[in-house]
């Protein structure tokens, strides 16, 4: 961290909280990837670019695979947009260079414009239930969320269909303003098997990234998702 020279006060408290504190609070913590699955989504989802480019390396050395963090980003277009997406898909292609990581990684894709929308609609339904089967046909936005959201990209390997929920999440929570869509994916996580207990431990691990008005906000979602 850079800043331990110029403003090591303020370093040196960041650090206790966010690499000690949170990571090592009992009853809060995660495994190592998923914890940095969960960290690098909310950066994204806060806007934090640099951030994310300093957490990257660690979160390659503590088990993330480029693919993980691949699918991560190119999912974050559905909920963030392209517009705040791309910055960190080229902030990924250069720190993979660093590395010596080759590109493009393999192919991940398990769809066809033929299919896309069946499959698509089909994990829409394995996630929030069976009444989504038939939600695409409910305009053409629903459309477009089912075939190019769910059947472009959650039906692609790499990441599981518990790890994309995750990541979801953590977008919504982290760019705020999306209330609605938080507590509907919080049930969807829930229904998965990432139950109450994790989404806290989610939100908990990632409170230093994106602070503590989204963070409570969040928490208030999990509760109303799990009533």
């Amino acid at each position: 961290m850079k800043l331990r020279k110029t403003d090591p006060e303020f370093a040196e408290l960041f650090q206790h909280f966010a690499f000690d504190e949170v990571v090592n609070e009992e009853n809060q913590q995660l495994d190592a990837p998923t914890r940095y699955l969960a960290i690098l989504s909310a950066l994204m989802g806060c806007g934090g670019l640099d951030a994310y480019r300093e957490m990257l390396p660690t979160a390659l050395e503590n088990g993330m695979t480029p693919v993980m963090v691949k699918e991560m980003v190119y999912q974050a277009a559905d909920y963030l947009g392209y517009g705040r997406m791309l910055s960190f898909l080229n902030v990924t292609n250069e720190v993979f260079a660093d590395r010596n990581i080759s590109l493009p990684l393999p192919g991940q894709a398990t769809t066809t414009m033929d299919d896309r929308l069946e499959k698509g609609a089909e994990a829409q339904a394995e996630i929030f239930g069976e009444q989504m089967k038939e939600a695409w046909k409910n305009g053409h936005i629903n459309r477009w969320l089912a075939a190019n959201c769910f059947g472009d990209f959650y039906t692609r390997t790499g990441l599981d269909l518990k790890q994309r929920e995750m990541i979801t999440f953590c977008f919504l929570m982290a760019q705020g303003g999306c209330e609605p869509q938080l507590i509907a994916h919080a049930k969807g996580n829930m229904n998965l098997g990432n139950d109450k207990e994790f989404l806290i431990r989610v939100v908990s691990q990632c409170l230093p990234y994106i602070g503590y008005p989204r963070s409570l906000n969040a928490i208030n979602g999990i509760q109303k998702a799990a009533e």
